[in-house]
Order: structure tokens, then sequence, then C-alpha cells
């Protein structure tokens, strides 16, 4: 009998996700037995033609790690979601947007000019920047366009199921995979983690009094942070109140506070706006100037807000 072909796509991230994969250490070995790989470009040589010499549904299932940021991505989902029976958003990119989608406070001719002309490493007296076309005396050359705007998977493919994570913690993926090869799987649409706050499961929470409250925001360098007392309650960002529990605590168990890759639970539709009402419900003071000088002290509050998930949310970019 014919193993299930898989296929593994990078988009527009870091590489951790294929880390993950690397990371699942000698259960890899089972996968491997267990499927084809039809497409993995970060390990194995594979080309296009590849798969588009395959049948359409014929991948058992393609995970795609990465927003998508360029016609290439778009092109490389779509043709995976017309040749695979299952797609998994693999990691926080594909499934929210991700830090990538940080870009969306900006615009495309922004980020060229800073990074082709203006910051203060480049030495760029011809004022280059890349062009989808160009012709040479060897014939045109193409680039794929890069969007204005960063998206997630979803926005562009129908897509199965979420794997939620930056990255994803190995115990998922590997739960994940099961469940596809054994048929085993959930409602479609799924997100394949607990549906709970993190908070629910945090070690810290006993530490937490009947009702936090917090008169000022510090920065994780400013302060020596208490490894057995609550963030927030230390006066410390963390988005656990707003975020999706499955990751292991691997920031919290480090001394570091959540900056919500696993995205909001099923109840939240904006993991911003939930984390904002959350904070806000802590902080004590009442005079106007107080509270304009305790929003002044969060660095870069949408940034931090919407780590994750700004394409995913109901802002989705600054117009």
């Amino acid at each position: 009998m014919p193993k299930p072909k898989v296929a593994f796509y990078w988009c527009a991230s870091c590489g951790g996700c294929e880390e993950a994969v690397v990371d699942l250490a000698e259960d890899i070995l089972k996968v491997v037995e267990a499927v084809e790989f039809v497409l993995w470009p970060v390990a194995m040589d594979f080309k296009i033609k590849d798969i588009e010499s395959i049948n359409d549904g014929e991948i058992a299932v393609s995970f795609i790690n990465g927003a998508i940021r360029t016609s290439e991505q778009e092109h490389i989902a779509k043709l995976l979601r017309r040749k695979s029976q299952l797609i998994v958003a693999f990691g926080s990119c594909a499934h929210l947007g991700g830090t990538p989608g940080l870009a969306n406070f900006t615009d495309r001719k922004k980020i060229f000019d800073w990074v082709y002309l203006k910051a203060p490493s480049v030495i760029n007296p011809e004022g280059t920047i890349p062009l989808q076309k160009t012709t040479t005396i060897h014939g045109e050359l193409t680039l794929p366009e890069f969007y204005n705007s960063v998206f997630t998977v979803d926005q562009f493919i129908e897509t199965d199921y979420y794997l939620p994570g930056c990255a994803p913690p190995p115990d998922l993926i590997i739960k994940a995979i099961e469940a596809i090869l054994y048929r085993n799987l959930p409602e479609k649409g799924t997100v394949l983690a607990p549906d709970k706050a993190l908070c629910d499961s945090c070690n810290r929470r006993d530490s937490k009094p009947e009702k936090s409250v917090i008169k000022e925001i510090k920065r994780v360098h400013e302060v020596l942070i208490d490894p057995e007392k609550c963030f927030l309650d230390q006066g410390i960002i963390c988005l656990g109140p707003a975020t999706r529990d499955g990751c292991g605590q691997r920031c919290i168990n480090a001394n570091m506070p959540c900056r919500g890759c696993f995205g909001p639970t099923s109840r939240v539709q904006d993991q911003g706006a939930k984390f904002l009402s959350a904070l806000a419900s802590i902080i004590d003071i009442n005079n106007e100037e107080e509270i304009k000088k305790i929003i002044d002290s969060i660095a870069d509050p949408a940034g931090i807000f919407y780590y994750y998930a700004l394409p995913a949310s109901m802002l989705r970019r600054r117009i």
C-alpha cells in the first residue's frame, strides 16, 4: 500500500518552523517511515514541476509555514491547495501573520526606501531598488511581486487546520501528524491546541491576588523579575490572558512573559483588543494625567498587543 504523500513549504517566516520538524528528534524517523515527502525545499531537492505533475488531491496533507507576502508564495499556496486533500497552516506566521505581519504598520514603498536607500549600512548611490521586470542583454529577468500587505494563509486559500506557535512544539506536531495519518481529526477549521487561555494552566497563577492592581508598567530589562510571581502582577506586560494554551509555557519557564504566539482562543475575535481589555481592568489609576503617563510608558503598544496577530486581527493593517 502506497504511503500518504506529504508536503512542507516555507513562505514568509524565519525558518523556525522547519527547525521544529527537526526537533521531533527520533520521532522524525517514525514520520519518515510512515509518509512519502513530495515537497520539502529546505531539506530535499524538489522542483515546482514535481508538484505540478501530481494529480489534484493526490497529496494527503501540505503543511504551509510562513505568511504570504509575495506573488510566488501565493502561487505555491494555491498550487498546494489544488494538489492536497488537507492544508495545515503551520506556525504563527501562517496562522496569524506572525512577526512579518508587523510590516502592515507601514507599506511597501517605505520598506523599500529604508532597506535599499536610507538604512545607515546601505551604500546605493544609484538608488537601485528591486523591480519585477528587468531587461538585460540576456533577456527579461523577473522577480515575484512584493505585496503591500502581509497575509495569513487562509486569506488566500481554504485552510483545514491550524497548528499554532512560534514555532509549534514537537508534541503538538507529532499529535497532528498522527491524527492526520489515522484519520482521527477534529472539526475542520480547528486550531490543533487546547482551547483555553494560557493563564488557566500557568504555574504562576496561584501567586495572583484575588484582584490584581498595578500602577505602572515595567519593561523586562528594568526590573528583576520574580520567577514565582504573575508577570502582570509585577507590572510586566504578558499576553497570557489573551493567548491560547498549548505552548508548554516555554517563555514563562525561562522567566519571560508571553508574547502571544499561539493566538487567541475560539472565544476571542481580536487578540490585541482582548489583551487591552484585560490590561485596562487591572490598572488602578483614575487620574487622567496619570493614565496618560502609564500609557506612554508602554513602548510600541500596537506592536506588543499585535506581536503575532496583526494580519488576522480586525485591524489587518494601517490605512
